[in-house]
């Protein structure tokens, strides 16, 4: 008797869907389909979690006969129970967390902004190291959104390894509920947005015109966090998505981890957007050289005033800041140029 027949026998015992099976053993569908189609084989960890789910040996799944074995009559006895799809996984508070922490990452980023345009303008009359603390809170902003960026990320990609397939559980009237907040979420947030622009008007020209913007530029912080917690909450409910993503990642990494010929490999490098050593190297120079440049730009624009300077004079360095993104990505396009023609492609 062969795997595959066991296989498909011990999941109609327990009721089970090749989705099901996929989503309890951390695999693709794609890839239970191609185990009972004899085109490839589990590897070892998968095997014995279905030893563990069908209460079986491992010589007895892959080389004895269990195609006898009477079928479950009771959920008692493991069979999958018919009717809606339970969320088994946690998809739904993993999702929840995940929309809660990335809107609130970039609201920190703003909300640093804002605090730089305040602190900049109302602090420096008041003590040289003002200047100083307007920068720092924009750091503390950057570190802030940072914080949660990273171990967020991190999270949510060890939980599309484990669970590459989720049952849809949301039923259409949670999904028409989610879309329903989404609108009205970004027509609020829309809203905000004016509101900002209306604070920025009043002031612009009276005396406290930098603590108006800061205010606007809060304002704008919470419209993003709103907009983008009501997006990222309503395209959660489209499991569909996420598992037709997740599947494409898994039959990609299958597919390089395979021995197929180096043709192959890159041309799939190419399909799927994956970078080569050239990409690579020119990327991450790009990025070194952009970094530079944005330090550059800020101590052009915030060293005067941390020297003294009356923030009414004119000083050249302050308003040609700007110019060093321009110098930025002028030597980023000639290191691309010198990247394609000295590095070898892989």
């Amino acid at each position: 008797m062969s795997f595959r027949d066991n296989l498909q026998h011990l999941r109609a015992t327990r009721n089970m869907t090749q989705e099901q099976l996929a989503m309890l053993l951390g695999v693709s569908r794609q890839s239970v389909t191609k185990w009972e189609a004899e085109k490839s084989y589990p590897e070892m960890d998968k095997l014995l979690k279905m030893c563990t789910l069908f209460e079986c040996s491992l010589d007895d799944l892959v080389q004895g006969d269990l195609t006898a074995r009477p079928m479950a009559s009771s959920v008692a006895e493991g069979a999958v129970p018919d009717g809606p799809a339970a969320d088994v996984c946690g998809y739904d508070e993993h999702m929840r967390d995940f929309a809660m922490k990335i809107p609130t990452g970039i609201a920190f980023i703003v909300l640093g902004l804002a605090w730089t345009v305040f602190a900049g303008e109302g602090l420096t009359g008041v003590f040289q190291e003002g200047a100083v603390i307007a920068v720092a809170g924009l750091f503390a902003g950057i570190f802030a959104s940072l914080a949660l960026f990273i171990p967020a990320g991190m999270e949510h990609a060890s939980f599309v390894r484990a669970h590459p397939y989720i049952d849809d559980f949301y039923t259409a009237e949670q999904k028409a509920r989610a879309g329903r907040h989404c609108a009205r979420s970004i027509i609020a947030g829309i809203g905000i947005v004016f509101a900002a622009v209306v604070v920025i008007m009043a002031t612009e020209s009276q005396r406290y015109a930098h603590v108006g913007t800061a205010i606007a530029m809060a304002l704008i912080a919470a419209a993003v966090w709103l907009i983008v917690y009501a997006s990222m909450m309503y395209t959660r409910t489209n499991v569909d998505a996420y598992n037709s993503k997740t599947s494409e990642g898994l039959e990609f990494e299958n597919a390089m981890t395979a021995a197929v010929d180096e043709e192959r490999k890159k041309a799939l490098l190419i399909a799927r957007g994956i970078k080569t050593r050239r990409q690579r190297i020119r990327d991450n120079l790009c990025g070194v050289i952009m970094l530079i440049a944005t330090i550059a730009g800020l101590a052009m624009l915030f060293a005067p005033i941390a020297q003294g300077v009356d923030p009414d004079d004119v000083n050249w360095a302050a308003n040609l800041f700007w110019m060093a993104w321009v110098i930025g990505g002028l030597c980023c396009g000639i290191v691309a140029l010198l990247v394609n023609a000295f590095v070898k492609e892989e």
